[in-house]
């Protein structure tokens, strides 16, 4: 391989590595064809576990690897001396090694980067070696190699995968995998409170069973079984949808209470590896990063179907929830035989049917399973390119969690040292000037075309070879552009084979993950001083360029005379004429595509009966099917209340309709529903996700109230736990009421709340059970109608019907949106079947028109 020079300005195409497409591919894909790995357990003291699948076979090996860390210089070993030793590549055999020694390799690259490879047989006592020194020369205390620049280190399955260049599923198609779903079914959400009486367990080789206990003594019993059934059953993956939130917590706190071991793990291992174990991570799925539990055993992967629903809405942004139930429904594999049960009857409903229980359970691990296999298929091609376990790559951001260890892996296996971040990166956080967004007009629009440029800035970084310049290697373009070509091929591939086929996924699946690798490219490269390869003056050349693009289709659509409507990276939506048809709308972006530079693709994306701009990345769409799309948070809330987000989703298609008349008689309707109370305040509710726990609010209490909170206080609760979704609504006098929901999959936390709104007990009445009251109370508040009817209502003019506001002319929207049509004393009234939207509408002269 011959390396280019990695001097001289971002976009320097003597940068580039000439690899072969062997090299590109161990970039890629890794090195070492081990096939059918399923799972990887590795410690800090250098023992590897691997275990492969052939067939329905499943057998283990285990290996011995050097645990490494990468540093910038040895000043912290220097008092060493003889048991600092150096080597070429890697030290001996453990076996052989003389205990206590230390071993580094000197790395090719420039003075300040991470170009020594430290090798332990202990990586503990390498780091307690490196802490102690590190604090002495620095003066103050250190916990962790992560407090130092100085050095960079990642886990021991990462070290062994990336030290022997292998990577999971190899050979194995999504089929091949042995999956296993389990769901609880719980009386209580907390585990402190209540306790499991039944879990449905199926698995991809034909189980499905329910494990029960009916009575408290039956529980240990349960989670007993549970763990052999696993182990019996031997799956390579376990999921199911909240795992890491609400089953895998709740299990291990009930057997921690029972006394009952939770051995999941394979045979192989040492006891303790195969306990469940639990740790902190970092949670990265959309713009913002969190820390959240999530759990672990030793050759098995655990995966969280929720990360992956979450995933998916990060791009499409129109789930209406994240709920099991919802999501099967919205992706269609729901069955429609599939039993429901309201949360709160689920207990009740297994005293005098629990055939019917059994049934729901049942159903709701199918469809954990049928999400798997709609949503993972990405995930585990991932893994097949990552040096990283997979359960890990189900919910690891694509540019830190997936790309970097890739560039790691491709640098160690060169010998080459990694880059560390610039001063200039260092202290920066990787700004630079973003991409184009223009919002050209607001108002309805007609016959709209929306055009892509296909992945704009990987196509721009592959056209004018922009990359990092601290990439010596050129690793990151490399690899960029064998994704382009293989993603090419596998999408072509998936086109031609028969749909359905475990072919037909595979190729499907595939793509869409070098989709995912392609567009983080860019991110990564300006992720400023969290990325190794990060450069902020590559990524400010990409938008730069990026913006001419977007400028150059603008200006053809506008020298068109077509009316613009909006223009970003993600596309731009332009109103065609009405007489035009699919024929000539794909006609004119072929044309206008045509001219850009070589490389760049202008995609013909899709044709809509109608479009309200509200504002930049903020618009609602028509299909010709009749189908609403809504884009952007200033539409669509989370936390919207039933009402209005009916009422606005109804008002919203009248007024693309130039349904005027329709618009009125909606607004008017909800009026009047809130004004007679004809609304129960299940509808009024709206619904919140907490994040502070008790201590933290108490804390900040007295200076600022938050209704969320406020309603639990007023109805008894003093516990709860940040994640958990409360619903409430408002009352007269600005008091809050927490309602709880029937429809979650289990009974609230804790009994306080109960206090002072169970129904008092008729003489000899039996006393009722917590669910029973849950459920009892619940209903009950949720059918009130002693809402703050005033409060509402200027809640739907000015927080729904507001939304509307840039579809009208200032004085018509006063008028559509009034509870009468009073005018004042200055204003005459204009006839409602006068008032019509703000159109945006192409001007094309009727000849233009027809000879587009």
């Amino acid at each position: 391989m011959v390396i280019a020079s990695a001097e001289g300005a971002a976009g320097n195409r003597e940068m580039v590595s000439l690899c072969s497409q062997e090299q590109e591919d161990a970039y890629l894909f890794g090195w070492k064809p081990t096939p059918g790995i399923v799972s990887v357990w590795a410690n800090r003291q250098g023992e590897a576990v691997v275990w492969c699948r052939e067939g329905e076979r499943v057998h283990c090996a285990h290996e011995r690897f050097w645990p490494w860390v990468l540093a910038t210089s040895l000043t912290d070993l220097a008092t060493l001396g003889g048991r600092l030793s150096r080597v070429t590549v890697l030290p001996p055999p453990p076996s052989e090694a003389p205990p206590g020694l230390v071993y580094y390799r000197e790395l090719d690259g420039p003075e300040r980067a991470y170009r020594f490879l430290l090798f332990c047989a202990d990586q503990s006592r390498l780091e307690r070696l490196l802490l102690q020194r590190a604090a002495r020369r620095l003066g103050r205390r250190l916990a962790s190699l992560s407090e130092l620049e100085d050095y960079y280190a990642v886990g021991p399955v990462e070290q062994y995968l990336m030290q022997t260049g292998q990577v999971y599923f190899r050979g194995l198609a999504y089929e091949d995998l042995h999956r296993l779903q389990f769901d609880l079914e719980t009386t209580a959400l907390d585990p402190h409170r209540g306790r499991i009486f039944l879990a449905a367990v199926r698995d991809s080789r034909g189980l499905a069973m329910t494990l029960e206990a009916p009575r408290e003594e039956d529980e240990p019993r349960l989670i007993r079984e549970l763990c052999d059934l696993i182990c019996q059953r031997d799956p390579d993956v376990i999921e199911n949808h909240n795992l890491f939130g609400f089953d895998l917590p709740f299990l291990e706190e009930r057997a921690r209470a029972l006394g009952v071991p939770l051995i999941l793990g394979r045979q192989g291992v040492p006891e303790a590896a195969r306990r469940l174990r639990r740790y902190q991570e970092t949670l990265a799925i959309g713009p913002e990063a969190r820390r959240r539990l999530r759990y672990s055993v030793a050759g098995r992967e655990l995966v969280d179907t929720l990360d992956a629903v979450r995933r998916h809405d990060f791009v499409v942004r129109d789930m209406p929830s994240y709920a099991l139930k919802d999501v099967a429904r919205y992706f269609g594999i729901a069955s429609a035989e599939r039993t429901y049960i309201a949360g709160m009857d689920i207990v009740e409903t297994y005293r005098h049917d629990p055939e019917r229980v059994r049934r729901y359970a049942l159903d709701d691990v199918e469809e954990v399973d049928g999400l798997s296999r709609r949503l993972l298929g990405a995930p585990f091609a991932l893994a097949g390119m990552a040096p990283r376990r997979y359960e890990r790559l189900v919910s690891a951001g694509p540019a830190m969690g997936i790309l970097e260890p890739i560039l790691v892996r491709s640098y160690l296996r060169a010998g080459a040292a990694l880059p560390r971040p610039s001063e200039q990166e260092a202290e920066g956080d990787g700004s630079h000037e973003g991409g184009a967004v223009h919002l050209f007009a607001t108002g309805v629009a007609e016959h709209v075309v929306k055009a892509d440029v296909a992945s704009l800035y990987p196509s721009l970084m592959r056209s004018f070879a922009i990359g990092p310049r601290c990439d010596r290697l050129g690793v990151l373009l490399s690899i960029l552009g064998r994704l382009t070509d293989l993603r090419l091929r596998h999408k072509e591939a998936a086109r031609q084979a028969p749909p359905g086929s475990v072919e037909a996924n595979h190729h499907a699946a595939t793509q869409a993950a070098m989709k995912i690798l392609i567009n983080a490219a860019y991110g990564y490269m300006g992720a400023g001083k969290m990325a190794l390869f990060a450069d902020a003056q590559a990524a400010a050349e990409v938008t730069r360029r990026g913006r001419a693009i977007l400028d150059q289709v603008v200006e053809a659509l506008r020298a068109r005379g077509l009316a613009l409507i909006e223009a970003d990276t993600d596309g731009v939506y332009v109103a065609v004429p009405p007489t035009w048809g699919e024929e000539q709308e794909r006609t004119l972006v072929a044309e206008i595509g045509a001219g850009l530079p070589s490389g760049i693709r202008l995609e013909y994306e899709g044709r809509y009966r109608a479009m309200f701009s509200h504002e930049v990345k903020n618009y609602a769409l028509l299909t010709y099917d009749g189908r609403l799309i809504v884009h952007g948070v200033a539409l669509r809330s989370s936390r919207a209340e039933p009402f209005g987000e009916r009422f606005l989703r109804r008002a919203l298609l009248a007024t693309m309709l130039g349904r005027v008349h329709e618009v009125r008689s909606a607004y008017l309707e909800t009026v009047e529903a809130l004004r007679t109370r004809r609304l129960p305040a299940a509808e009024v509710a709206t619904q919140v996700r907490l994040t502070k726990t008790p201590e933290a609010y108490f804390a900040t209490r007295q200076l600022h109230q938050e209704p969320a909170y406020e309603a639990l206080i007023r109805a008894g609760r003093s516990h709860w736990f940040p994640g958990e979704r409360v619903r409430f609504y408002r009352a007269a006098e600005k008091q809050y009421v927490w309602l709880p929901d029937e429809n979650t999959e289990e009974a609230p936390a804790g009994r306080e709340w109960l206090v002072g709104q169970a129904p008092a007990l008729a003489e000899g009445e039996a006393p009722l059970t917590t669910v029973e009251r849950v459920r009892q109370s619940s209903r009950e508040l949720a059918e009130r109608r002693d809402y703050d009817v005033e409060y509402y209502i200027r809640l739907l003019t000015s927080s729904y019907a507001a939304r509307l506001r840039k579809a009208f002319a200032p004085e018509d929207f006063e008028a559509l949106f009034r509870e009468d049509r009073q005018l004042s004393l200055f204003m005459e009234a204009k006839p409602l079947e006068q008032i019509q939207p703000r159109w945006i509408r192409c001007q094309l002269a009727r000849d233009q028109q027809d000879g587009a």
